[in-house]
């Protein structure tokens, strides 16, 4: 288990969220366009010219896009001037064996719960299902969901994960869901502390109440994809990240974040990826 101690004289836990970096080996190397090494340093660069305060870093999967060891060491390299740990779980095209190659890690911590100040916890999902874009979470994980909730009663949750764990009205994104979701809800329900799910995986901006908990997801650090497109589609939008404050009584602030209008372009004539 990780403690994050606050800074806020309030009590409050600051975090970023960034994710779906889809980084390569090689220097050039590019996702539908966009060169994912220079997106990343810049969401890296414009958090730090922009004096955002945080007290730990959110990384929601898709780390890499082609599976080596290198990738994940640009990775650990770019995040360096960000300074504060962070947090990471595999996404659909993570290859785990390189993913831990980079550790041990100054800033990046592998866990499964964190304490985050006095009022906080935060729970970290492994929904990756080898070989296939969709998620499921399997049995051991959904005890760990269950026994963690369980064990903190009166702290509130905010739970990570990589797949979407509710629709977001594109039939293309959808169909690479969280399967079995209603697992995930029949535990979360069973338990009255979970303010709020993370995720990454849709490259897009959601922000919904599902139940009585706040699901989101997040722009990512290269490409975006269209909201409410049926088909594969491409956003104009550029990348960006989240910020997020958990308040001591259990709310939440949030907002999304992006690099300025018209950077990093996509190939929109792409038909998929």
């Amino acid at each position: 288990m990780k403690v994050v101690s606050n800074t806020a004289q309030n009590g409050s836990i600051k975090l970023v969220q960034i994710t779906d970096t889809h980084l390569f080996e090689p220097e050039d190397g590019s996702l539908l366009s966009v060169n994912t090494r220079d997106s990343f340093h810049a969401v890296v660069n414009a958090i730090v010219e922009r004096h955002v305060e945080f007290d730990a870093i959110l990384a929601t999967g898709d780390i890499s896009q082609d599976h080596t060891e290198k990738s994940y060491q640009r990775f650990v390299n770019g995040i360096a001037p960000l300074e504060k740990t962070c947090f990471w779980l595999p996404g659909n095209h993570d290859f785990k064996p390189s993913m831990t190659s980079v550790l041990p890690s100054s800033q990046i911590q592998p866990a499964e719960y964190v304490l985050l100040g006095e009022h906080w916890q935060l729970i970290l999902l492994d929904s990756q299902v080898v070989g296939v874009p969709h998620g499921r979470l399997s049995d051991s994980q959904l005890d760990l969901l269950d026994s963690k909730l369980a064990q903190y009663p009166d702290k509130h949750a905010l739970v990570l994960l990589h797949h979407h764990p509710i629709l977001v009205g594109s039939a293309w994104l959808d169909q690479h869901c969280l399967k079995d979701a209603d697992n995930f809800w029949q535990v979360v329900s069973k338990h009255n502390n979970t303010k709020a799910v993370l995720c990454g995986h849709v490259h897009q901006d959601m922000n919904v109440n599902h139940q009585g908990v706040q699901v989101m997801a997040t722009p990512s650090t290269c490409v975006q994809f269209k909201p409410n497109s049926n088909d594969f589609a491409l956003d104009a939008r550029s990348p960006g990240w989240r910020e997020l404050i958990l308040n001591a009584d259990g709310s939440l602030e949030t907002r999304v974040q992006r690099l300025p209008e018209g950077q990093f372009q996509p190939d929109f004539s792409s038909a998929g990826y």
